[in-house]
């Protein structure tokens, strides 16, 4: 009983620090202790002594003035293996370098993680609009361009799931229909690209394309997002255009020989 009990303990110490550690975001880069225990709900004894082995292994890192704690470089340390290893991360960064260059946008490549938009990269146009955005951000699927291509070819299962999580109405031009949803998505499959009109940000559009593996699987999406003055509606085929070329080529880099 004794040795079930201590699992018990260290699975829960294990299970405070990644709750710790995922609290942190580019809105609240620093938290101090008192935050971090009223936001988790943990005791200040428990996130003085987890912090302080996090500390010791660099995986935060606290101002000695402000008293205020920040991620290590440990984390960094972790993304850079994680990154290496995707080799969609790789592949697309020449091939978005000069999709931004030739439309003076800014893209992304996301993949869906847990019924959600994970954004893995980022190219960023001259003349970007803060806070869209940034690495390691998730947003609804349902209502982005790249959320919508990546359900478009999942399975049917994560798409009712998705649905059944309730699809909340972000503004006036949110899909918050299920059947307008389902309909959308098999046009997607058709098309070959998705767009979205100010669904989930408003002043924001953003048109998104498949990338493929080697099985002819559609592990990711190309987005191209920004303001509606300058990705006009009019302007979407066009710009479709371009982001499934780009899609396809970086595709191709990762061995898909398909049509």
């Amino acid at each position: 009983m004794a040795i079930i009990e201590r699992d018990d303990h260290h699975l829960s110490s294990v299970k405070n620090a990644l709750r710790i550690l995922k609290s942190f975001t580019t809105d609240e880069p620093e938290k101090k202790i008192s935050d971090l225990s009223a936001s988790l709900g943990l005791n200040k004894s428990t996130v003085s002594r987890t912090m302080s082995t996090l500390a010791s292994e660099g995986f935060v890192f606290k101002d000695p003035e402000s008293k205020k704690y920040r991620l290590g470089l440990s984390i960094l340390s972790l993304s850079g293996i994680v990154n290496s290893h995707m080799d969609v991360y790789r592949e697309s960064q020449p091939v978005l370098m000069k999709l931004v260059e030739n439309i003076g946008e800014t893209a992304h490549i996301s993949v869906l993680d847990n019924l959600e938009v994970i954004y893995l990269n980022k190219v960023e146009c001259n003349h970007p609009v803060r806070f869209l955005t940034h690495i390691g951000k998730r947003n609804p699927a349902y209502c982005t361009s790249s959320g919508k291509v990546l359900l478009a070819f999942s399975d049917d299962k994560i798409v009712e799931s998705v649905i059944n999580k309730s699809l909340q109405k972000f503004n006036k031009n949110t899909v918050a229909d299920p059947e307008q949803l389902r309909t959308y998505l098999k046009k997607v499959r058709k098309d070959g690209f998705a767009y979205s009109v100010e669904e989930f940000l408003e002043g924001v559009n953003s048109v998104a394309a498949p990338i493929y593996d080697y099985r002819g699987k559609v592990i990711a999406a190309l987005t191209v997002v920004g303001p509606k003055q300058r990705i006009q509606t009019h302007k979407i085929p066009t710009l479709s255009k371009k982001v499934i070329q780009a899609a396809k080529e970086i595709s191709e880099r990762m061995g898909y020989r398909g049509h």
